[in-house]
């Protein structure tokens, strides 16, 4: 059977039959619905013979009464069954799909950040959306169609057989002529639906960046531009989705086509016998009715090929998500972080995307309450070597210890679990003010959320919300201002509590106002606490404990902020172009008022 439908059974479709099985009791209710549809199918057709017989031939009196009650009741059995069977098997398909998107979801989730890195934003919601959505088309109604369809073609043969076997055998001599063609048509299916699934997941990436950039579009004027670049993508589209329609509209022509000859051959050689005198008139018309009620369920059956190869075409898509190993993984045997005070460690760390060194041997130490600073230019490795401290990417050299323990011997969720981040770029999510500050601490007070709030300069803006803490905020919280997005971050970090801080950039976007109130939130948030800055303004740093110069991957230069001024070194530079650019602008601005 696998070699007909051209399928190559392999784990992953396992693994789809084990989800089927968990709704086993549902597939059992929808096979006897299936078996009740072919027994009243069956029983049309053969239903014909003794209502042409014994009614109009024989003018039997009792069947012209026993004969309609009896269709009334194989319409109804009919009708049933069709409706059970319908209602179980979208149930299992949907139920199906369901757990198919939570084990994806979760799998994706679960991925580390070098995997968002390389896939496309719009390209993983596809594979949830629309690919899933082929899945569900496959297990619902193709496994629907195939026990129906079977079981009324198995019924209708038995009939077909008993009724005259010798014009049976050439009724049947036709079908695997006829069903060659369609199992060829189906690899090319298969294909087709791979193009069309992967142009899908290219047209979702690409409105996702769209409508994200949509302000960049309409500062540079790229409307037209990027309108002609959807119509391309469009277009493409368009045109993998007519070759399927082509391929996939063969295959009813070429069934109608066979069993158009094998229905002919059947009127011919029937029509001989009951002139001969051989069989009877209802006997034939019995026979005819039945094949041409067979021919329609090998007809859906060849749909069916056509259907799994979609399904399987989007199967693969679904699982190489799926079985995409995770980099970042658990020890066998995991260690806790005792929660409190903490110092971070760096030994001789190097790192590495693919055969590029970003960092190259970095030695630093941070004790718990005092701050160290990154400073450099912008590629030089400070917001990496951060990003490894939760191990968002694991070193390729050396190692980074919390408290003397390398962190890859912590469970991850631990080690997480006692580190707050604030980046440059304040993330917020579609939920209420409230929902956001307590995003890493759920069950926190209205104690505790205000607390947070006030200490990150942000309750007396919350206050004039509508809805104050209950204010929903908008996708990516864009109802808020760069500097009230911000201290909501920070009272997000404040309200999670964790002994050890990372900045990255968190003030670099804000405006001279913005940053003087968001600052005053940062020294709150920093106050006793493990802290990592990176530093784009150098004044927000000069009271660091400990700066770090960091230039192509290693470190410079290093001490305190008055320290690596007297040095005249790459520091001294850095501060100088800043002081210099920061001159600038303050002249400008007097010369303007």
């Amino acid at each position: 059977m696998k070699h007909l439908f051209n399928i190559e059974v392999r784990d992953r479709h396992r693994r789809i039959l084990a989800l089927i099985k968990k709704n086993s009791g549902r597939l059992v209710m929808a096979a006897a619905c299936s078996l009740m549809i072919s027994a009243a199918t069956t029983a049309t057709g053969y239903l014909i013979k003794p209502v042409i017989d014994d009614i109009f031939v024989n003018r039997d009196t009792t069947g012209l009464i026993v004969m309609p009650l009896l269709v009334i009741v194989v319409f109804l059995i009919n009708g049933l069954g069709r409706y059970g069977q319908e209602y179980f098997m979208n149930y299992v398909g949907e139920d199906i799909i369901r757990r198919l998107r939570n084990q994806l979801y979760d799998h994706i989730q679960d991925l580390s950040l070098a995997f968002f890195q390389k896939a496309r934003t719009g390209t993983l919601m596809s594979r949830i959306t629309n690919d899933v959505n082929i899945l569900k088309s496959m297990v619902s109604t193709a496994v629907t169609s195939s026990m129906r369809d079977i079981a009324t073609i198995v019924g209708l043969t038995g009939v077909i057989f008993y009724q005259n076997w010798r014009m049976a055998i050439i009724a049947f001599f036709v079908l695997p002529v006829a069903f060659w063609p369609i199992f060829i048509l189906g690899r090319k299916v298969r294909r087709v639906s791979t193009g069309c699934q992967e142009a899908m997941a290219s047209l979702s990436a690409f409105l996702h960046e769209t409508f994200a950039g949509s302000k960049i579009v309409k500062a540079f004027g790229m409307e037209q531009h990027e309108k002609r670049r959807f119509f391309d993508q469009t277009r493409q589209l368009f045109n993998l989705e007519i070759k399927g329609v082509k391929v996939r509209a063969l295959s009813s022509p070429i069934m109608e086509f066979f069993g158009g000859l094998g229905i002919a051959f059947v009127i011919w050689y029937g029509g001989s016998e009951v002139v001969a005198g051989k069989t009877t008139p209802g006997t034939f018309m019995s026979f005819l009715a039945c094949v041409l009620l067979l021919y329609d369920p090998v007809r859906k059956l060849s749909h069916l090929n056509n259907t799994i190869q979609q399904g399987m075409a989007a199967a693969d898509r679904v699982f190489d998500i799926i079985e995409t190993p995770c980099d970042i993984q658990d020890s066998a045997a995991p260690q806790s972080i005792v929660p409190g005070p903490h110092q971070v460690s760096f030994e001789k760390v190097r790192f590495s995307y693919g055969n590029q060194d970003v960092l190259k041997g970095i030695d630093l130490k941070v004790d718990h309450g005092q701050v160290l600073a990154l400073v450099g230019m912008s590629g030089g490795g400070k917001s990496t070597l951060a990003n490894l401290i939760p191990r968002f990417f694991d070193v390729t050299g050396g190692c980074i210890r919390i408290d003397g323990t390398d962190i890859r011997d912590y469970a991850l969720a631990n080690l997480r679990s006692q580190i707050a981040i604030v980046t440059q770029d304040p993330i917020l999510f579609n939920e209420t003010v409230r929902d956001n500050i307590t995003y890493g601490r759920p069950d926190a007070t209205e104690e505790q959320i205000v607390a947070a709030a006030r200490a990150a300069f942000a309750h007396d803006f919350i206050q004039r919300f509508p809805n104050g803490y209950d204010t929903m905020i908008g996708e990516l919280g864009g109802r808020l201002s760069g500097g009230e997005k911000q201290r909501l971050c920070i009272a997000r970090a404040l309200i999670k509590n964790a002994p050890i801080l990372i900045l990255d950039e968190a003030t670099s976007s804000l405006d001279s106002e913005a940053e003087s109130v968001v600052q005053k939130a940062l020294e709150n948030l920093m106050h006793g606490r493990t802290t990592v800055v990176i530093a784009h303004r150098l004044s927000t740093i000069a009271s660091a404990d400990h700066i770090a110069v960091i230039v192509g991957g290693r470190i410079v230069e290093e001490g305190t902020h008055e320290t690596l001024l007297s040095a005249n070194g790459e520091y001294r530079k850095l501060y100088s172009m800043q002081y210099a650019a920061g001159k600038k602008n303050a002249l400008s601005a007097e010369l303007e008022v």
